[in-house]
């Protein structure tokens, strides 16, 4: 896991997976360092990954106040249960559909919860922080929300991109990217994560859109992408394309058997 500081009051904790096929996907979690730190999303649920133990790094867990949970996918939630184990005095905010979904697995105790919805605002001490739902969404229970102290958007899986290298994956600014690869990586990302949304009302997925736009937002820190530094336009842009990209068509029974058969060895001749 890579560590870095894109924003004076906002840490990224960077991993990554390499999705054959695909490409290399930015895996991120966040601490917000507010009068009541606030960590967004924690980490990878692997075997190889220890959360908890990166954070420390960053701050002392027991001086986490609130953790933000994007939605409840293990992309997300590997660090959760030892989290909240660590930070006695955090509580996670979640739509209620994200405690339903947890619930299946690692139930939360519900006076660590604090349940928030879209278009709701809520108190980190020196900040308000507004939930919104991203454009793009692959879990009922996805919030995003906006620092309301600077603008700085978290968007979730939205806006996300497989890029070509892991070098460009691991960057700390999206411009390092060539602008081809990240619109091709946008577009894939969009019609893996977000089938959906090659069927919707192109007028009421703009509608989604505008408000992002209008908001100004200097950055954009996605779960699936490097920090996006002052190029929050470029990437609303991407977004509008998305209905009209080409839908993903994954490897079928026949390609998963022809992989297979390239990995064994020749035969003795």
């Amino acid at each position: 896991m890579r560590i870095h500081r894109p924003l004076p009051d906002v840490t990224v904790l960077a991993d990554r997976l390499e999705v054959p096929g695909i490409g290399h996907l930015p895996v991120n979690a966040f601490v917000l360092h507010a009068a009541e730190p606030v960590v967004v999303d924690t980490g990878l649920g692997l075997p190889d990954r220890n959360f908890l133990h990166d954070l420390g790094s960053v701050l002392d867990p027991a001086d986490v106040r609130w953790i933000w949970l994007t939605h409840p996918d293990r992309d997300h939630t590997g660090g959760l249960l030892d989290l909240l184990a660590a930070a006695p005095q955090a509580r996670v905010i979640t739509p209620f559909l994200g405690v339903g979904i947890l619930s299946t697995e690692c139930p939360l105790p519900m006076d660590r919860v604090f349940l928030l919805n879209p278009g709701q605002t809520i108190s980190v001490g020196d900040r308000a922080l507004r939930s919104f739902r991203p454009p793009l969404f692959d879990s009922p229970a996805t919030t995003g929300f906006q620092d309301l102290s600077n603008g700085v958007v978290f968007s979730s899986d939205c806006f996300g991109a497989p890029l070509p290298t892991a070098e460009l994956a691991d960057c700390d600014d999206v411009r390092a990217v060539p602008p081809s690869d990240l619109q091709a990586g946008q577009l894939l990302w969009a019609t893996v994560d977000s089938p959906w949304v090659h069927v919707v009302d192109a007028a009421r997925y703009r509608g989604t859109i505008d408000p992002l736009r209008a908001s100004d937002a200097p950055a954009v820190l996605s779960s699936h992408l490097p920090p996006a530094l002052a190029c929050t336009d470029r990437l609303l842009d991407t977004l509008l394309l998305a209905p009209q990209a080409d839908p993903f068509v994954g490897p079928d029974q026949r390609a998963l058997e022809e992989m297979l058969a390239s990995f064994e060895p020749a035969p003795a001749g």
